[in-house]
């Protein structure tokens, strides 16, 4: 945990043009895998973690606008719980370190929700057991969440404090392992599973754990897939996104992309270096005050000059990207928030993170799926992973469209049908004069891959 004070006025700032009421925040509980007493790892709420740092099961945080009190509802175990499970702190030294006001047992919560009278701040609920209880608990009328609170948490926890920043370069020293090990690792006649195993099991040994289910595969035109049988085989490139989780749970999230044999060909070393320029563009446009839809448009103009380059794709770069037509190859978003949740604070509502007044989704395919638009602002911390994939399904199906005739070369495309598919991802901090690549360098261009690999 970070010291009380941190939290303690966490909980202020968030109070702050909140209307008159409390805040409920509950915390997550354990979830059975297949029987009640055989549960899935536990992974406490984000926003349970950023309100008062408690990472047990069972707990639940009350705050009061007014005065920015709080109140922490759970209970301590019994000795059954503790032959079982062992010790834990008290609820009692739980409410000192977070800094909490004062606690009750969880069998006065509902009591406690009852007899108020204003109004009750609640967030968006994204599991099954967290909604149940909402609804048992809360006052009929309570149970819409509060846009205004989900205002105020998304604008507090965009801005990743120092504290917060080393959590996350944290997560990267042991995410830049993963990577180095995975490049060391793969060859020829390896299975994807063995990678798998080998990074999640070395993020294991440093006390961590994943911040995500990895995804590995050499089928890299995929964007997220988690299927892990597949036998590498010389010729092919394989795509690894992964990333660690901190001790206290901030995320890492960083893809590379390298050939199973160790040495790219002439062509996947052009396809791979349009990718690596592409994200050399982007972060020009990543500080303070420029939209990051800006340096997705920029990074998409980057690929089909490249593209074009190569006779894949025609005719003039900005009407090909102002179409679309580029997200035949670049069909996702440049990027999104990072902290304490890997895509940070997208269970509030994806729009409310990445938009605002000045920035509207567009319903263009493609540029639809870029999560963060909005203007970027100092403190905050963002992927930046462009990529160009190539994906027979979709190749198809605009081809047999007649689909972007005007920009696509579709017979030179015949040939990628098996190339896969290259992602080049980073993170980074907003600064007060541009930006800051978090953690170590790792490997990502194709002299420095090669050279690791061999």
């Amino acid at each position: 945990m970070f010291n009380a004070e941190i939290y303690k006025n966490r909980r202020h700032k968030l109070c702050e043009g909140l209307e008159q009421g409390i805040i409920l925040l509950p915390g997550n509980n354990l979830v059975p895998m297949n029987y009640p007493s055989n549960t899935l790892r536990f992974r406490q709420d984000s926003n349970f973690l950023y309100y008062c740092g408690l990472d047990y099961p069972e707990l639940n945080l009350i705050i009061d606008v007014s005065n920015g009190e709080s109140i922490l509802f759970g209970d301590n175990l019994t000795v059954q719980d503790i032959v079982w499970e062992g010790s834990r702190v008290s609820v009692e030294r739980m409410t000192k370190d977070s800094g909490i006001t004062f606690n009750k047992s969880n069998t006065e919560l509902k009591k406690y929700l009852t007899s108020v009278s204003d109004k009750i701040h609640t967030l968006p609920t994204y599991r099954a057991d967290q909604s149940l209880f909402i609804n048992n608990i809360l006052p009929d009328k309570n149970k819409t969440s509060s846009k205004s609170l989900i205002q105020n948490v998304i604008k507090q926890r965009s801005i990743k404090t120092e504290e917060e920043i080393v959590e996350i370069e944290t997560a990267l020293t042991i995410t830049a392992k993963m990577h180095e090990l995975a490049m060391k690792l793969t060859s020829d006649g390896v299975k994807e599973q063995y990678i798998v195993g080998q990074i999640e099991g070395l993020a294991l040994s440093k006390g961590s754990r994943l911040a995500y289910p990895v995804i590995f595969t050499i089928n890299g035109q995929i964007l997220h897939s988690n299927n892990y049988n597949n036998i590498m085989t010389s010729g092919r490139l394989t795509l690894n996104d992964s990333g660690a989780e901190s001790p206290l749970h901030y995320a890492s999230d960083i893809t590379r992309t390298f050939p199973v044999n160790g040495k790219f060909t002439s062509l996947q070393k052009d396809i791979y270096n349009i990718v690596y320029n592409m994200q050399v563009a982007a972060l020009t446009y990543c500080s303070p005050g420029k939209s990051y839809k800006e340096a997705h448009i920029k990074s998409a103009q980057i690929a089909v000059e490249g593209l074009t380059a190569l006779g894949i794709m025609k005719g003039n770069i900005n009407d090909a990207v102002n179409s679309g037509a580029h997200a035949l190859f670049f069909p996702h978003g440049l990027g999104h928030m990072l902290g304490l949740d890997v895509h940070d604070m997208e269970g509030l509502g994806e729009d409310l993170v990445g938009y605002d007044e000045d920035n509207e989704r567009s319903n263009q395919f493609g540029l639809a799926y870029l999560r963060l638009a909005k203007k970027l602002e100092e403190g905050f911390v963002l992927t930046v992973e462009p990529g160009i994939y190539f994906i027979p399904n979709l190749i198809d199906k605009w081809e047999s469209e007649n689909k972007h005739h005007d920009f696509i070369n579709y017979d030179a495309l015949k040939s990628f049908k098996e190339f896969g598919g290259i992602r080049i991802e980073d993170n980074i901090v907003i600064t007060n004069d541009g930006h800051r690549l978090l953690g170590p360098k790792i490997p990502s261009t194709v002299d420095d891959i090669e050279s690791l690999m061999s």
